[in-house]
């Protein structure tokens, strides 16, 4: 990682111009507004030193634009967005698989990234590039899907149509019904993060391992409810519209703890 981190030159600037309208872009930049919205002021304050004055939704789809890249440079963090574990019945159970999964994957790097930011030997520019990782795969953590099935990739093989479009299960949960709210991410944000703090505080207790499987179980869920093939479009926003916002708020809320956390 830190190799990987020191002998990289980001040209975010090219990147960002060409994915400004990307799949994907407004789910991770409302978890970020709603994370940026309960930092607390030491956690703003440590933020403020590695990120300057731009806000967490200017990097929170970094991670994504960099997969452009024709170097190869940033090849081996692909696997990090996600981890595949079959179906469990309990915790026990899917811990026992979660760790058991080849790394890297959002699990372990989630972990890594955290402990590299803590560290106070790490360098101005890996402490930079973590954090903008650790933005982001704290946000796909609460994508289900990103905690899908192998033998499908997530629901990237799971065909399906949304309003007689072709696309996928995974495309369709990871921007398609975000979008289909007509919601920029600020406003989106602020209609979600309305919870008291007795609330929040409850979403942000536990563990990584208790978050992933919270995950787990909605992955399951979706995945009993959607058929291969099928032309979906009111019905399936009715059906899952409420899962699809809780995952929001509860990624954004749970990456603030985090940073607060590493901050």
């Amino acid at each position: 990682m830190k190799n990987i981190l020191r002998n990289s030159i980001v040209i975010l600037t090219l990147l960002s111009f060409n994915f400004a309208y990307s799949w994907g872009t407004t789910g991770h930049r409302v978890i970020a507004e709603i994370a940026q919205n309960n930092l607390t002021p030491k956690a703003k304050r440590h933020l403020k030193k590695i990120l300057g004055d731009q806000k967490l939704a200017y990097w929170a789809n970094w991670p994504d634009f960099i997969k452009s890249d024709t170097t190869g440079v940033w090849k081996a963090t692909d696997q990090w967005h996600y981890v595949n574990v079959s179906p469990q019945a309990n915790f026990s159970e899917f811990t026992n698989a979660l760790k058991a999964q080849k790394a890297p994957n959002i699990y372990t790097q989630i972990n890594i990234l955290s402990g590299q930011i803590k560290d106070k030997s790490t360098s101005p520019l890996d402490r930079e590039i973590a954090l903008r990782f650790l933005i982001h795969l704290v946000g796909d953590a609460a994508q289900p899907l990103h905690l899908g099935r192998l033998e499908d990739l997530g629901g990237n093989r799971v065909k399906i149509k949304f309003f007689g479009e072709n696309t996928n299960l995974h495309t369709l949960w990871d921007s398609k019904l975000v979008d289909f709210q007509k919601y920029s991410y600020t406003e989106y944000a602020r209609v979600l993060d309305v919870r008291s703090k007795q609330e929040k505080k409850i979403i942000q207790s536990g563990t990584l391992e208790e978050w992933l499987y919270d995950s787990h179980k909605a992955a399951n869920r979706i995945y009993a409810n959607s058929i291969a093939d099928t032309n979906y479009s009111y019905d399936y926003n009715y059906k899952f519209e409420s899962l699809m916002e809780r995952q929001l708020l509860y990624g954004g809320l749970r990456l603030a703890k985090v940073l607060n956390d590493v901050l």
